[in-house]
């Protein structure tokens, strides 16, 4: 009898790995090692003991039994609470199959924890999709088409009408003002995921935007007025206080993102960038001694 490979190391994991880790862990290798992902000979053998293994460590009382006694737990006449885990005596886990052009899946689950909680997929088979690019390999009656669909920076900030090819059929469709890189919107007879492209001045967090304004030495230190670019109207005008320090962040409030369930906006942050000559002119050198010898 062929002796079988400790669960902690199928999936990489030390036995004090919490639930995350365990969770991230499965993740990657069941991505790794799927059959229709990886054409190697062993990778049908080795996804089916990944999936065996997080399927007993992702439950406590199974990785508990586990922790205990070992494969030996699962075995027939295992100790008592051990029934029902794979490869013992108890009641079987539930197999669901399905097939995708020329692809044949199988998953069997006993009950543990979902793996792909948390990531935004309903159900486990869900991460098929990442594999064929929106269609669920398990064939599920009631799902709806889910499309990808780019746009700008500003789109996705301020809303935009997008029109669309759906079905062959031209339609248009209204993306509301908030939308992010990866937010999903569910019509009624499909789903939309958005791709932001990034903005060569704008950087976003959440609600929030943030730009850089680079202003003279002598801005700086006299202090001034700037102007700077806003998403969604003219430059707005900045008053820079005397001996403002590069790296400085100044707030304008509510000038950010609304966001996108429609309870207020964010805000614009403006980070001070000083800029320093690389060359002086011999007067600037002068000018630079003298401030030198002043202490500054």
């Amino acid at each position: 009898m062929a002796t079988k490979r400790d669960y902690y190391d199928i999936l990489g994991v030390s036995k004090s790995a919490s639930a995350g880790e365990l969770k991230k862990a499965y993740r990657k290798q069941a991505l790794e090692w799927h059959p229709d992902r990886n054409k190697s000979s062993e990778a049908e053998q080795k996804f089916k003991e990944i999936n065996e293994a997080y399927e007993v460590l992702s439950d406590p009382q199974k990785k508990s039994a586990y922790d205990q006694f070992g494969h030996s737990a699962f075995a027939p006449g295992s100790p008592p609470g051990a029934g029902g885990f794979p490869g013992g005596g108890g009641q079987g886990g539930q197999t669901r199959t399905g097939r995708y052009g020329p692809f044949t899946y199988t998953y069997t689950s006993y009950g543990g924890q979902n793996p792909f909680e948390g990531t935004g997929f309903t159900d486990p088979f869900e991460i098929f999709e990442q594999f064929f690019g929106g269609a669920s390999p398990f064939g599920r009656q009631q799902q709806k088409p889910h499309y990808h669909l780019e746009m700008s920076f500003m789109e996705g900030a301020l809303g935009v009408e997008k029109e669309v090819i759906i079905e062959g059929k031209k339609r248009t469709i209204k993306i509301p003002a908030g939308a992010d890189d990866g937010t999903h919107i569910a019509f009624r007879d499909f789903d939309v995921t958005i791709g932001v492209k990034p903005h060569p001045k704008f950087r976003r967090d959440g609600e929030d935007v943030y730009i850089e304004a680079a202003v003279p030495l002598t801005l700086a230190l006299l202090g001034g007025e700037i102007e700077v670019p806003t998403i969604d109207g003219p430059d707005v005008k900045l008053r820079v206080r005397p001996g403002t320090q590069s790296g400085t962040m100044i707030r304008l409030r509510e000038r950010g993102i609304e966001r996108i369930l429609g309870r207020g906006r964010g805000d614009q942050y403006v980070r001070i960038i000083i800029l320093i000559p690389e060359k002086l002119t011999k007067t600037q050198q002068e000018l630079a001694k003298e401030l030198q010898e002043e202490g500054l």
